[in-house]
């Protein structure tokens, strides 16, 4: 008696529609595409000091040209004039009697101001710096090179405001430079071109998807 053996052989399984279906089932994990850095602002920084150093130092020079100390001229009647003053002190005619410190405070705030500007990427905070620096080197100036003598130089004021004291354009620059520095820390701009409540939401949101997306996968 003969037994016939079958040549039928059960089908194989097709391994490529099990990597697809694993594929499928449990796809990769993508890390998200990095944001590009935003770009250093140290040039703009120092474009805007520029500016208003050589600013400061044209209007200061036109004033000492044409100007004597004592004969004021007005512009808006008594509320705006132009009228020479030698400071001794800080801004706004303050601490008189400080030439010598007040020069060496500037100077150290026009180190730490490029210090900073080294690492700087936000363009509000390259504007508020550059305001500070271009003011802080106009009056380092006049403290430098201006009589009685170096570190004793008295700076030139010209611009009177109603009841203001007397100022010129790189005090100005100094105090607008700053109160937008205070604006920018208020509401959370940073430095390096982040805001902080934004940043920290937006990593929420993504740290949320993310745990979404696993639970999804693991279901």
């Amino acid at each position: 008696m003969m037994v016939r053996v079958s040549d039928d052989r059960p089908p194989e399984e097709n391994p490529t529609n099990t990597v697809e279906g694993a594929t499928s089932a449990n796809p990769p994990q993508t890390s998200p595409t990095p944001e590009p850095a935003a770009p250093q602002r140290l040039r703009t920084l120092l474009l805007i000091a520029g500016v208003l150093l050589g600013l400061d130092l044209l209007t200061k020079c036109l004033v000492v040209a044409n100007l004597t100390p004592g004969e004021p001229v007005s512009i808006i009647g008594d509320f705006a004039r132009l009228s020479l003053v030698r400071n001794p002190g800080a801004a706004f005619s303050m601490a008189t009697g400080m030439t010598w410190l007040l020069t060496l405070v500037a100077t150290a705030v026009v180190i730490g101001v490029v210090r900073i500007g080294r690492t700087l990427r936000s363009l509000w905070w390259a504007i508020g710096l550059g305001m500070v620096l271009g003011g802080a080197l106009g009056n380092l100036v006049d403290r430098l090179f201006r009589s009685p003598g170096p570190l004793q130089g008295h700076v030139v004021d010209f611009l009177a405001i109603g009841w203001w004291p007397v100022f010129n354009v790189a005090d100005s620059s100094i105090v607008c430079g700053a109160v937008l520095l205070v604006v920018l820390t208020v509401f959370g701009f940073e430095p390096n071109g982040t805001r902080t409540g934004r940043n920290d939401a937006d990593r929420e949101t993504e740290s949320g998807k993310a745990e979404s997306a696993t639970e999804g996968n693991t279901a």
